[in-house]
């Protein structure tokens, strides 16, 4: 599925220089009750009473079920929706599986309208969400928004089948994401985990020893792979101006990456592969050059960049036929999702000199490494440092999250305002499209 293309940035609240809890900037809000749907507020305003003196009904808010962390950066913006809706916030030990099942079935939230995770770290303990917990949500929800660009942990089908809009957080993640994978494009061109590993390996690996032949062993080794190095990598490295940069997906991060790559900055050629071509004004804008295949992508790049969300089906994207479209040497990067990438098919390639380079910071079993990736990562393989492994890292920086927290809040606000989505991802699910 392509994600939202060019969506504006709703306004950012600034970052204060504390982070206060998500409690703190909020107005005293009445108590919540369990069971209940809706918190009465009492209102006293002169404008709001009758013309027989007597006070109008009061008026109750929709609820919101906050699972995860109390927000930390957007207190202006929590002020704003803690006053428009009733926010429950279930404790760690009922965001467990098996009590937050239970809670479901005994509708301890009420009938809450929204659901909201604004951080990727927590939030998530209750595991996927399939038909079993989709299936006990009260009808009332309405739009379920939440930090992070992925969402293969929830079933977006069936969330549009009951009428309840996903909206995820990618264009909060786009810049950092498009920043990393920059690097990692830079990194398979030059090679920099060798260049990084042999300046500073041999040393760290060393056991501490006292003995003064050991150390000085140990020190000629050390500079031996630093020359080795230095003498050596030139002859694989490359300049990536002038060569085809692939992007298999041309959404809000595909286009950033191509931006921040392109004939403006690093000079690379632009090519894309996506499940909807983009207007032509997009293409002429980044320089890009439309391919209706991934094999045929694959064979025209010198650097392909999978940027794609995952499949629904879980089934990988990169499998070993499309490697065999790839020309020989051609470097590979994914900054999407570990599960979208046949990884023995991958080290295969390399290994075979398919592909010259590869960088992945995602990984089909996350927290687990390929062993095979790592040994062509490490100084010993036959072509030192050709693959370049980080730890899901991509989006990770502290703007990413401001944005992941600010714009769950205003889908939410959106939404149950009548108004629409900000970052929608499957609304072609909804019985209705007109939400």
């Amino acid at each position: 599925m392509a994600e939202p293309v060019n969506t504006p940035m709703p306004p950012s609240t600034p970052v204060p220089a504390t982070t206060p809890r998500s409690g703190s900037p909020a107005p005293p809000v009445p108590s919540l009750t369990p069971n209940a749907t809706m918190t009465t507020i009492p209102l006293h305003h002169t404008s709001l009473v009758g013309g027989g003196g007597e006070a109008a009904a009061p008026i109750k808010r929709p609820v919101v079920l906050h699972i995860g962390d109390p927000i930390k950066y957007n207190p202006a913006t929590y002020a704003e929706f803690s006053q428009a809706f009733d926010v429950v916030r279930p404790a760690a030990a009922e965001r467990e599986r098996a009590e937050f099942v239970r809670a479901l079935k005994e509708r301890r939230w009420g009938d809450f309208s929204a659901i909201f995770r604004p951080f990727w770290g927590t939030g998530g303990e209750m595991g996927r969400w399939d038909a079993e917990l989709i299936a006990l949500l009260p009808d009332s929800v309405r739009i379920f928004a939440s930090a992070g660009a992925g969402f293969d942990w929830a079933d977006t089908q069936l969330l549009g089948e009951k009428g309840i809009i996903y909206c995820n957080s990618g264009l909060a993640a786009a810049e950092a994401v498009a920043d990393f994978a920059a690097a990692m494009v830079i990194s398979t061109f030059r090679h920099l985990p060798w260049c990084i590993g042999a300046a500073t390996l041999p040393l760290l690996a060393a056991p501490p020893s006292s003995s003064p032949d050991k150390a000085a062993a140990t020190e000629a080794e050390a500079r031996r792979i630093f020359q080795l190095c230095h003498a050596q990598a030139t002859a694989v490295s490359h300049n990536p101006r002038n060569h085809v940069l692939g992007l298999i997906g041309f959404g809000n991060i595909g286009q950033q990456i191509a931006a921040k790559l392109g004939h403006a900055a690093f000079g690379m050629k632009i090519a894309y592969f996506d499940v909807i071509r983009k207007p032509a004004s997009v293409e002429a804008a980044l320089g890009a050059i439309f391919y209706g295949t991934p094999q045929e992508l694959l064979a025209a790049s010198d650097c392909a960049v999978l940027c794609t969300p995952a499949s629904t089906d879980g089934r990988p994207l990169v499998t070993r036929e499309l490697l065999a479209a790839a020309r020989p040497g051609t470097r590979f990067v994914n900054i999407a999702r570990g599960s979208l990438v046949d990884e023995d098919a991958l080290a295969d390639a390399l290994e075979s000199g398919r592909l010259g380079s590869a960088a992945l910071d995602v990984h089909a079993e996350e927290p687990r490494v390929s062993p095979r990736l790592v040994r062509l990562a490490g100084l010993d393989s036959p072509t030192p440092g050709r693959v370049m492994l980080t730890c899901h890292n991509a989006g990770g920086t502290v703007e990413t999250h401001v944005g992941f927290e600010e714009l769950s809040m205003r889908n939410i606000l959106a939404v149950l305002h009548g108004r629409p989505a900000i970052t929608p991802v499957n609304l072609h699910f909804l019985p209705s499209r007109a939400a």
